[in-house]
């Protein structure tokens, strides 16, 4: 019986930015990314198990050991959950890339691809990026320093002439291979109040020539490739930090209910935001956890429960949709937010969601959930938000257990958008650190350029979008328009 997430459910919207520009040297370095959601709220429905299924292949992916990790986000879609357009080449040619904070290289579909996707369903034309056909396309080889990098030493039989290769084969049985090319990606730039210019500059990314699994199949969540926000040099971020042109830091605000969003690159000064150490030489957003409470009662949980190392730790995902917890936390968890309603009867819903028929405010009938991290930090997850609502007066739990989910990551905690919803998360590469607030993700956030001082405001508001079909019906989508601002270094 398919049944739509109604948490997740809105109107199709995008979020327009206001920017207060800053001019540095006569430069204005406010980019700004359109980014859309897969999630369909109309038309053909999204089953809970549809949403499950794609967590599944998720976290087979993320706790997966490769050498460049990548993986799609954690809407309830195949392959992933936002996709942004960018632009390409010389001349440019616009590109559908899943938008992940757990992957780290921006690779596209190139031409001549094995069992690359050639539809999609999402109201896009997908496209094949073609190097032969930029006039900047230029090659990347084994013995490049990108590729020494990337891989921590130049590769075996390496020599002049081979270009660098990556392929990775993830969890879930999915592959990607290809190799690495640079050429000029366009970015919108803000220019001044609502108003973008054309913004060129030059990067490293891949150039995919075989697909497998779920990211080589035609399908409604389709896309061209992945844009990478991830810790590693091979960043479309890092690199551009490398270059000197951007502060390695960003944040990002969802509000999963209304569809207002704010994705930004920056020193964020407004709201304070308390941070948390990651845990260094990680590749993932991993944090120290310390405790759990619920209801005010912390939970008596094994030691080995808060180590990190191996298949276990505590790791922030923005691209997953639920929360994955060891069985260790997860039984005792359950049984502390159900004590309060004793007399509930339980029932399965598409033979894996735990669910139960209840007419009252949630909030008022079960405890918060807080996770305690290094450095005092706490994330507090309310009912409304662990909780979430079906047809005919039935919730569902949001919380998972991981420890029968797969043999992989059983003990690790995967804290996704259940967790991360309506609160502002900032990601300080520089410092190695990871913090929230709660927030209105439909307000404003104020970020500063660190060499002039000045501050600016980005704002959300939500406009109206809809996308034809070829069956010439009209299904709305959850769409997000998320400002991406960079501050440019001031020209020499």
């Amino acid at each position: 019986m398919g049944m739509v997430v109604r948490r997740l459910a809105a109107a199709v919207m995008v979020a327009a930015v206001t920017v207060l520009a800053v001019q540095l040297g006569g430069v204005s370095g406010n980019l700004v990314f359109k980014v859309e959601n897969k999630f369909r709220i109309g038309g053909k429905e999204r089953t809970l198990s549809a949403l499950k299924a794609h967590d599944d292949r998720r976290r087979g992916r993320i706790l997966s050991s490769v050498d460049l990790p990548m993986g799609g986000n954690g809407h309830p879609s195949e392959t992933g959950l936002y996709f942004a357009k960018i632009g390409l080449g010389s001349p440019s040619k616009d590109y559908y890339v899943q938008v992940d904070t757990g992957s780290d290289i921006l690779w596209v579909n190139c031409a001549g691809c094995s069992k690359c996707p050639t539809k999609s369903d999402l109201g896009i034309e997908l496209t094949l990026f073609d190097p032969a056909k930029s006039e900047t396309s230029g090659e990347v080889g084994c013995n490049d320093d990108y590729c020494i990098s990337t891989y921590d030493g130049e590769l075996p039989g390496c020599k002049s002439g081979i270009d660098c290769q990556y392929s990775v084969t993830y969890g879930d049985g999915s592959s990607t291979s290809g190799y690495f090319v640079k050429d000029y990606v366009q970015l919108e730039q803000a220019t001044g109040n609502l108003q973008t210019g054309k913004l060129n500059t030059s990067i490293i990314f891949g150039c995919g020539a075989k697909q497998s699994g779920d990211l080589g199949s035609s399908s409604e969540a389709a896309v061209d490739g992945i844009l990478g926000f991830g810790q590693a040099n091979s960043s479309m971020l890092s690199q551009l930090a490398a270059a000197g042109k951007v502060k390695k830091e960003f944040a990002h605000c969802l509000d999963v209910v209304k569809g207002g969003g704010i994705f930004a690159i920056g020193d964020v000064v407004s709201p304070i935001v308390s941070t948390t150490p990651l845990v260094p030489n990680m590749p993932h957003y991993n944090v120290n956890l310390k405790a759990v409470e619920v209801g005010g009662d912390v939970l008596q949980l094994p030691t080995d429960l808060f180590e990190t190392g191996g298949r276990r730790g505590t790791i922030i995902d923005s691209g997953t949709t639920l929360a994955y917890l060891p069985s260790d936390l997860f039984n005792p968890l359950l049984t502390k937010i159900m004590d309060r309603q004793q007399g509930l009867q339980l029932h399965t819903v598409e033979d894996q969601f735990s669910c139960f028929k209840f007419y009252q405010n949630v909030d008022d009938g079960f405890p918060a959930v807080k996770f305690h991290f290094e450095n005092s930090l706490t994330l507090t997850v309310y009912p409304h938000e662990y909780l979430f609502l079906i047809p005919e007066d039935t919730w569902c739990i949001g919380w998972q257990n991981g420890g029968v989910q797969s043999h992989d990551g059983k003990q690790t905690i995967l804290l996704g958008d259940l967790v991360l919803s309506s609160k502002l998360v900032v990601y300080n590469m520089e410092n190695q650190t990871i913090g929230w607030t709660e927030y209105n993700c439909s307000s404003s956030i104020k970020i500063m350029d660190e060499k002039s001082g000045a501050v600016y405001s980005v704002g959300a508001h939500n406009i109206s979008l809809a996308f034809s079909l070829t069956a010439g019906r009209f299904l709305t989508y959850l769409s997000v328009l998320f400002a991406m601002l960079q501050i440019l270094c001031k020209l020499n």
